[in-house]
């Protein structure tokens, strides 16, 4: 239950959703706020598939940060389908945090998202990554952004360094309407460890294989036994035969390798002793296929 204490008249509490396009730094951001791993991070762009709820207590509010899948021109039923949550999960809440990187500039995609969600949702702009670019280039970054939209605030942040999180944190929060906390204060994901370890596995397969492979693995929690050791069981599903060989690797080592970083995290996440066994199935074409998708959970 909620912590009975955070019941003070201007005790604040509600949600804030996360967008913008592929690649922003956005589950990057979110982990950095809510101060550990609740989100996967990958360099390759579409890594988010679903909403992530991080939870942030706080003596003056609860923030809950909602993490999307990153906006884009979909080009299979998933990708439509994950555009179709991220207008779901920015239509209820109470503040839009727009995530621009520091690095590049607006384009159409920007503009794109900003016109969707621009109307009675208070925006802020999040300029993400601003330690990859030098000092005096900044401000000109963050003037260009200032014209895009009517922001209620324009802050940047570094997710990697920790510049500007905990005043990120204390902005959201100020704009959140007044109410109780929602989640008890010890909370801080939605997810049940059937997610959290199919993300963890998904995270180290997308380290570990080419580019053009990822959007084509998805990972499903067969079986978690609960003995002397955690045993988990796991499958990768792939799309095509032939991707199999990528996955396997020669004579079976990348697969391993996959397994031992995504056992790792899993400990690291438990605080227990792991033993993690994978396999390798094939659902042809599952991102095109409305049943797969549904067996998948999308």
């Amino acid at each position: 239950m909620p912590n009975s204490e955070q019941s003070t008249p201007d005790f604040r509490s509600g949600f804030v959703t996360l967008v913008g396009r592929p690649n922003t730094g956005k589950s990057t951001l979110i982990n950095a706020l809510v101060g550990e791993k609740i989100a996967i991070t990958s360099t390759r762009p579409q890594t988010t598939r679903r909403i992530i709820r991080g939870v942030i207590s706080r003596p003056q509010g609860q923030l809950i940060l909602v993490d999307t899948p990153g906006l884009h021109r979909p080009r299979t039923l998933l990708g439509e389908r994950l555009n179709a949550i991220v207008a779901e999960a920015y239509s209820d809440v109470d503040l839009i945090a727009c995530c621009l990187p520091a690095n590049e500039s607006s384009g159409s995609g920007d503009e794109r998202i900003i016109s969707e969600i621009t109307g009675k949702i208070p925006l802020i702009a999040i300029v993400t990554k601003s330690d990859s670019v030098p000092k005096d280039a900044l401000p000109k970054r963050l003037l260009e952004v200032s014209k895009l939209a009517p922001w209620k605030e324009v802050i940047p942040v570094s997710a990697r360094k920790g510049d500007q999180i905990e005043k990120l944190r204390e902005l959201l929060i100020s704009y959140l309407p007044t109410g109780p906390a929602l989640y008890p204060d010890n909370q801080v994901n939605e997810d049940d460890d059937y997610m959290v370890f199919a993300e963890l596995i998904r995270e180290a397969a997308l380290e570990e294989v080419s580019d053009e492979l990822p959007h084509s693995i998805v990972v499903v929690i067969d079986e978690i036994q609960e003995k002397n050791i955690k045993t988990i069981f796991a499958t990768l599903f792939l799309e095509r035969p032939s991707q199999r060989i990528i996955v396997l690797g020669p004579g079976g080592e990348r697969l391993k390798k996959i397994g031992t970083k995504a056992r790792r995290e899993i400990e690291l996440v438990t605080g227990k002793q792991v033993f993690l066994n994978l396999h390798i199935s094939i659902e042809k074409e599952w991102q095109r296929n409305p049943r797969s998708l549904e067996k998948f959970g999308f």
